[in-house]
């Protein structure tokens, strides 16, 4: 049976059905157990709303109301902290706290101390992780044996090329050491990929794409307004269909194409169902970009000072390099450039209806 993605033109007016829609037409209900709890990974990226950077208010809002109407009772809304960003503060200015009070939901903080990690033996074979940590993989336990449902947003990355379904993993399953693993972040989210399918009952995905993000993402991007709902209980398939719709081609992405040739899922548009949009005719020609932390830790992980790795990354010389990324996108980029951007958005339909779930 081919993998199926729906693929859906969507407006400010009519998001919250069509995010609805687009899940039905990509058969959710029979990849989404009803009887088992579902957590709702939310993905954000930074503290501060940045058009195309986290998980929507309208997303969340959409598969939310879908889920109710069709019986699911159990809808846990989770996310991770990293050393940069501040989740809690992120759900504020995102605009997703007003959304959990309008379905009655409460936000689980993965890194909180009531909220127990445990380690996990892959059965699958890793192709980096359990060398990566040496001593266990650790996952959160509430996790376990859960629906995952995952909420990513359309957009580029620094390090994976394009970022969505499968990354969205990388910010719930791995804790705050997850940035040991930027150096084979490729192989990372199929090891990822392969304890979800241990872990989870059923996988199911809502990319947002109403504003998609361009180049040195997840933050310091150029976001257009796209008017794009993806949806696909296929992982590789969504973030495959995805990477085409930004002109990429999905197998040159490491992780699409290490997924598809391990049958995690399919990577190969022309083996797939695409519902909806016809995506042959859907270009954006993005590209990716740099900033000054992503060089500089491009050059830790792969160039130059690679030999340095562990020194700068794993001992207590490992805050510069916090200090240093907060400095650089809080203090310097969002201020001079991305708060720019964002004013832009707001005067959109869009941005008018991100305002009203504040």
């Amino acid at each position: 049976m081919k993998s199926k993605v729906s693929v859906l033109k969507t407006s400010p007016e009519s998001v919250v059905e069509d995010i609805g829609r687009a899940m039905k037409m990509a058969d959710y209900e029979s990849f989404m157990p009803k009887h088992i709890p579902t957590i709702l990974k939310v993905n954000i990226s930074w503290h501060y709303y940045y058009p195309a950077c986290s998980t929507t208010p309208w997303q969340l809002d959409g598969v939310a109301s879908r889920m109710v109407k069709d019986g699911y009772k159990d809808l846990i809304p989770a996310q991770n902290r990293t050393v940069v960003v501040d989740p809690k503060l992120g759900a504020v200015n995102n605009h997703l706290t007003s959304v959990l009070k309008k379905h009655g939901l409460d936000f689980i903080y993965l890194y909180e101390t009531d909220v127990e990690w445990i380690k996990y033996e892959p059965k699958a074979k890793m192709l980096v992780l359990d060398k990566v940590f040496k001593n266990g993989i650790e996952i959160p336990k509430i996790l376990m044996d859960k629906n995952a449902f995952h909420l990513p947003t359309m957009k580029t990355h620094v390090f994976t090329t394009i970022t969505g379904a499968m990354k969205n993993a990388f910010g719930g399953l791995l804790n705050e050491n997850r940035h040991w693993t930027h150096a084979v972040i490729h192989e990372t989210l199929v090891d990822l990929l392969k304890i979800q399918k241990e872990i989870h009952p059923g996988i199911f995905a809502v990319i947002d794409g109403t504003i998609a993000g361009e180049g040195a993402g997840p933050r310091a991007m150029i976001p257009h307004v796209k008017n794009y709902i993806l949806a696909s209980g296929d992982s590789v398939a969504i973030d495959a269909v995805s990477a085409r719709m930004q002109g990429f081609n999905p197998l040159s992405i490491p992780f699409i194409r290490l997924a598809h040739e391990s049958g995690l899922g399919c990577g190969d548009i022309r083996e797939m169902e695409i519902v909806g949009e016809d995506i042959n005719q859907i270009d954006f020609k993005f590209r990716t970009g740099d900033t000054f932390a992503s060089r500089g830790q491009k050059a830790i992980y792969h160039g130059p000072l690679k030999p340095l790795e562990r020194l700068l990354l794993r001992t207590n010389f490992v805050p510069w390099s916090y200090v240093a990324s907060r400095a650089y996108h809080d203090l310097f980029w969002y201020r001079t450039i991305g708060r720019r951007r964002v004013r832009q958005i707001m005067k959109t339909e869009w941005g008018r209806l991100f305002a009203r779930y504040g």
